[in-house]
């Protein structure tokens, strides 16, 4: 794939570290890489963003945002308070199309959830998706609860024929209570694809070295990882 979208089950669940550790590996193994963000809501002009976090845990890539929102909001939302152009499936697309002209994998980090309106239309990032004609990684938490919001971001998927390629877990916590252990083996029949990934808590406060050999630990050999579910889950779920 050269093209590959990133959506969460919801916010706070680790997706922009995700982007990076994907970014990270494709850039280690010598791949130009470019990361795009159709909508940061929450960072004021000037401000570092998500895109600043994934270029100081990946290395060299290529970022590009195309809209920016002061406020913490959907982007809908964050448009229409601030008064600022909302941003459209096809922007993104074009975009997207663009940067894969002169880079081996794109990456394209969505806002929030797979539905999270980007104007008052409707448009969200699974247009854009199905636009590209990309698969769709799915991020998830770990915990109680990631099971229904895992199913309804893959029957959405499925619903708009759309690809899942797999899920990650973007924070798995260093003391994982029952439901998140049990969670490993159910999280992939949720989502309908296989298990990706899982990168610990707190890996966006490592130096880059040390996040890179987290990811490549932490994500499957599909993205030059070395990550094997059932083998994580075996200490966890005996």
């Amino acid at each position: 794939m050269s093209v590959l979208v990133i959506t969460g089950t919801g916010t706070e669940v680790g997706k922009t570290v995700v982007v990076a550790a994907l970014a990270a590996l494709a850039v280690a193994d010598g791949r130009r890489v470019a990361v795009l963000k159709p909508a940061q809501t929450g960072v004021a002009d000037g401000e570092p963003g998500d895109l600043a976090e994934v270029a100081r845990l990946a290395g060299r890539v290529t970022t590009r945002e195309l809209r920016r929102y002061p406020e913490p909001l959907a982007p809908a939302t964050a448009a229409r308070r601030s008064g600022l152009p909302t941003v459209h499936p096809s922007e993104v697309a074009a975009a997207a199309a663009e940067l894969d002209e002169t880079h081996d994998l794109v990456l394209v980090e969505g806002a929030g959830g797979l539905l999270v309106r980007f104007d008052d239309a409707g448009s969200t990032i699974a247009d854009a998706a199905w636009a590209l004609n990309a698969p769709v990684l799915i991020v998830a938490h770990p915990g109680l609860g990631t099971l229904n919001m895992t199913a309804l971001t893959a029957e959405a998927l499925l619903h708009r024929g759309l690809e899942s390629a797999g899920v990650v877990v973007g924070r798995w916590p260093a003391v994982p209570d029952l439901a998140t252990r049990t969670n490993l083996v159910d999280l992939p029949e949720a989502a309908g694809a296989p298990l990706l990934g899982v990168l610990p808590d707190g890996a966006a406060s490592l130096g880059r070295s040390e996040f890179v050999d987290t990811a490549r630990e932490g994500l499957s050999p599909w993205f030059g990882g070395t990550f094997d579910p059932e083998k994580f889950a075996a200490p966890h779920t005996c």
